[in-house]
């Protein structure tokens, strides 16, 4: 999926090309984003920045995610692209544009602000299956590798349930913030053939090494993304993590 395995988590209005390029020797993907696509979405992110919340509001979403791909068209990591919408028309449409690029389009069904629920995006996805199904069905049939992000700890929620759904609509990665628990990862790694990217207070070795032994295939780096040096220390120890795994 990627090399080395570790990437940048998006940040809401601050992950942009710039945002990867700064530290684009130091990973293997970078998701960009999150930004919202429709009229629902983009309604919700209006608000939430009234609140003092960063977002990306360009007046055309998919351009924009056009050009930000574009300026990293020649960057030594893959790209990615966390989306929000209430809708699967535009996903469609993105995920079209993140195939033409080579890169990942990610379904946001992460953000727990309640605008964004509020209009069926963000973390609500995971309470509708059918819904996510529609919208990862929508954006694998576009031909792009699909990614889905969301969390842990929301009552009523089984990861491994949303990772079987993911899988059986043709995605390829799970996106998994472990919030406070991080044994869930193993739940999903064992559930489905799926990609899985392990997330949430990734700083070191210490707990790079304890999401990969629960079987994540790579880990993300929110909060620290703008750090090299902890970038640095989490791409050793996956490098080293998977020369063990191969090893004769």
């Amino acid at each position: 999926m990627f090399e080395p395995r570790v990437a940048l988590a998006s940040l809401s209005g601050e992950a942009d090309a710039s945002w990867a390029r700064a530290v684009e020797s130091h990973v293997g993907c970078a998701f960009l984003g999150g930004i919202a696509l429709d009229g629902a979405t983009r309604d919700a992110a209006r608000a939430m920045t009234d609140r003092d919340r960063s977002e990306f509001l360009p007046d055309d979403p998919v351009g924009f995610v056009d050009d930000q791909l574009g300026a990293l068209a020649d960057a030594p990591l893959r790209p990615a692209f966390n989306v929000r919408s209430a809708t699967t028309a535009p996903v469609a449409r993105t995920a079209a544009v993140c195939q033409r690029h080579g890169a990942i389009l990610e379904i946001n069904a992460h953000c727990r602000q309640d605008e964004m629920c509020a209009v069926g995006a963000g973390e609500s996805l995971l309470r509708e299956p059918d819904r996510l199904d529609e919208f990862v069905s929508a954006a694998a049939a576009t031909g792009a590798t699909v990614s889905v992000k969301g969390r842990a700890e929301l009552d009523g929620v089984s990861l491994p349930a949303v990772a079987r759904t993911i899988e059986a609509a043709g995605g390829d990665m799970f996106h998994v913030d472990a919030m406070d628990s991080e044994p869930v990862v193993a739940d999903v790694a064992d559930a489905a053939d799926l990609f899985i990217v392990a997330n949430n207070g990734v700083r070191g070795t210490e707990t790079a090494r304890e999401y990969l032994s629960y079987g994540a295939d790579a880990v993300s780096v929110g909060r620290a993304s703008d750090r090299p040096a902890v970038l640095d220390e989490v791409r050793a120890t996956t490098a080293s993590w998977f020369a063990s795994e191969v090893s004769p």
